[in-house]
């Protein structure tokens, strides 16, 4: 196993995570008790041709290949962060609007621990959904359990 974390280390950290402007697609289901918001993710992404989530960039199809697809409660911790350390280089790499589908999101997800800061860190990050980054992060409310 510590070969397969080491690996999956070095794709999340290397592989290419990279969108075009505006095409980028977060979404939300650590601890929650449904995957609604990347089936919601996933059909948005049928209808808008080039967005893409991290799942469908090199870096994500290579760790998806290695097995670690999941909910942290199904693949752990040390999964969980490797993810994160992806989903910290995806949302560095993005620009313009991103689509985020985060309903209901926990306040432990990846989406409220590493994503949202990163976007309000990125400066070619403008919007998430249609609504300035600022106004955005301070409406939202994550669950907390």
């Amino acid at each position: 196993m510590n070969n397969l974390i080491e690996q999956a280390y070095q794709i999340a950290q290397k592989e290419v995570v990279k969108t075009k402007p505006d095409c980028a697609v977060v979404y939300s289901v650590s601890y929650m008790p449904n995957s609604k918001n990347k089936e919601a993710a996933k059909a948005y992404i049928k209808t808008h041709a080039e967005a893409q989530m991290l799942d469908d960039t090199p870096c994500g199809k290579a760790l998806i290949a290695l097995g670690l697809d999941g909910k942290v409660d199904e693949v752990g911790e040390e999964i969980t962060k490797i993810w994160r350390v992806a989903s910290s280089r995806y949302i560095r790499e993005a620009s313009g609007n991103i689509n985020a589908f985060v309903e209901g999101a926990d306040e432990r997800s990846t989406f409220c621990t590493t994503e949202l800061q990163e976007i309000i860190n990125n400066p070619q990050i403008i919007q998430i959904n249609g609504i300035e980054k600022e106004v955005f992060a301070q409406n939202f409310i994550p669950q907390r359990y």
